[in-house]
């Protein structure tokens, strides 16, 4: 079997005497498409911050593209492949969008930086290129969040809940976008409380809760497993 793409062995982080994460161990292929769920403080933030280097964990390890990068801060991991949007997209409102994603590409795309103009036209906002922000409407915002992290050419892209506050259709549009990401070899961790979302996206999911992991497995495996059910449901 290959080495993965990011393999992560008993991950664990503490906030005071609050254990966030317990021993936490997944890992996501090449080109794979993993979704991760749980109830609310399940650990699924402060997973995605120890995996990008905004956290450093008190224990375990990270592994991305062959190397160990636990100690790494998150911008070396970002020039390495490594990229993220996040909850509540956050540009920057002086620059246009495409000023925008000129920050990432110059200072983490790996190589041959892809032009701004065209990565928004990939993503349907083309025509707004010369914009401010605050013109987009809020699914233009998270299509312009996917936009920034993927001026960074990752090879793994991690989704943090890129789909909340978006209407049915927006969701189906969204799924669209990332579904054709993935096409293109990006491999695309997704982290989403929006089930309907994550069970038509994922091959595979884990499922956290309290900090540890408490299932793994295909999604029809998942929806039938006891543990999953108390965890979303109580006893």
């Amino acid at each position: 079997m290959s080495e993965p793409l990011l393999r992560i062995e008993n991950l664990t982080k503490r906030f005071g005497g609050f254990i966030a994460l317990d021993g936490v161990s997944l890992h996501v292929a090449e080109g794979e498409r993993l979704g991760v769920i749980g109830p609310n403080g399940a650990g699924k933030s402060t997973l995605t911050n120890c995996i990008t280097g905004l956290l450093r964990p008190e224990g375990g390890s990270v592994h991305f593209a062959g190397s160990d990068v636990t100690a790494l801060p998150a911008h070396a991991r970002a020039r390495l492949g490594l990229a993220r949007s996040f909850q509540l997209p956050r540009p920057f409102h002086s620059m246009t969008l495409a000023e925008n994603l000129a920050i990432p590409r110059d200072y983490a795309a790996r190589h041959d930086p892809p032009d701004p103009r065209e990565l928004l036209t990939r993503l349907g906002l083309g025509a707004k290129a010369d914009a401010l922000p605050r013109s987009l409407t809020q699914i233009e915002l998270r299509k312009l969040e996917l936009a920034r992290a993927l001026a960074a050419q990752p090879r793994l892209l991690i989704c943090d809940e890129a789909m909340a506050g978006l209407s049915h259709s927006e969701v189906d549009d969204m799924l669209g976008v990332l579904l054709v990401l993935n096409d293109s070899g990006i491999a695309i961790l997704m982290i989403e409380h929006i089930m309907r979302a994550v069970m038509r996206f994922s091959q595979r999911i884990v499922v956290l809760d309290a900090g540890r992991k408490i299932a793994e497995g295909a999604p029809s495996d998942i929806l039938r497993d006891k543990e999953v059910e108390r965890a979303y449901l109580g006893a």
